[in-house]
């Protein structure tokens, strides 16, 4: 695994920006792949006709895999990226050597919380994303967080595209229960989580730990769900002290 890229897929309802911190540090080890899901930052929506699924974002990671000439990657992402990575395992898991999953779970979601984010794209798509900040803040970073790192995640989200926020919204509404995947995924795999996540905290990461075969499990004090924008260090820490040399 030590030769393999790291490619890490972005959070919602934000863009592989939410990565800059942890880009440099990382690709000075590793080689470091960020794409944007497909509707989010420059990715374009493409018109499919059909439902919203992470299922079609993943088959965007492996074109792109195949795209960059790359078998095998460890892949990896933050909240929804995680949703994603997992998305990925259950279309081509072969592609898929290491598995780095930050502030994320492995369950569906309940029904209050699938149209919670129905009732999100359907507000986003008539008033744009102006609005998103103050909702959703709270919820993605810790209380004590630094003003500018909460000024950054504003920008974030609302340079975001409606569509784009709209789509993933019903997609990971829609998702499936990823357990047994993750069961089935006999590769290294790192599961990192803020002291403070209130969104997928500390009980569901341990709940990954104990799906995956081969976990360690790494919490990071006093940030909450996005530890790459909140405590990037601690993320290129813990990647860098997992990742084989």
């Amino acid at each position: 695994m030590k030769d393999l890229p790291l490619v890490l897929l972005h959070a919602f309802p934000v863009d592989a920006r939410m990565w800059d911190a942890v880009r440099a540090p990382l690709s000075e080890r590793l080689r470091l792949i960020t794409p944007a899901q497909r509707g989010l930052g420059r990715s374009p929506l493409p018109e499919t006709g059909r439902e919203p699924s992470l299922d079609d974002a993943a088959r965007d990671v492996v074109a792109l895999l195949d795209r960059l000439e790359l078998d095998r990657v460890v892949l990896g992402g933050c909240s929804m990226g995680g949703y994603l990575t997992m998305a990925v395992l259950r279309v081509a898991p072969e592609r898929v050597g290491g598995l780095v999953f930050l502030d994320t779970k492995a369950a569906a979601d309940t029904p209050e919380a699938a149209q919670a984010r129905h009732d999100l794209a359907a507000r986003v798509e008539a008033e744009g994303a102006g609005w998103l900040p103050e909702t959703l803040t709270p919820g993605l970073l810790a209380e004590n967080t630094r003003p500018e790192v909460a000024d950054r995640l504003r920008e974030l989200i609302t340079t975001q595209p409606p569509s784009g926020i709209a789509w993933a919204a019903r997609a990971m509404a829609a998702r499936p229960d990823s357990v047994e995947t993750l069961r089935s995924a006999n590769v290294p795999a790192l599961v990192v989580v803020g002291e403070e996540d209130g969104l997928t905290p500390l009980d569901a990461a341990n709940a990954l730990v104990e799906t995956l075969p081969d976990a360690t499990l790494v919490v990071l004090p006093e940030v909450g769900h996005l530890t790459p924008l909140e405590d990037p260090a601690g993320v290129v820490e813990a990647i860098l002290g997992w990742y084989p040399a």
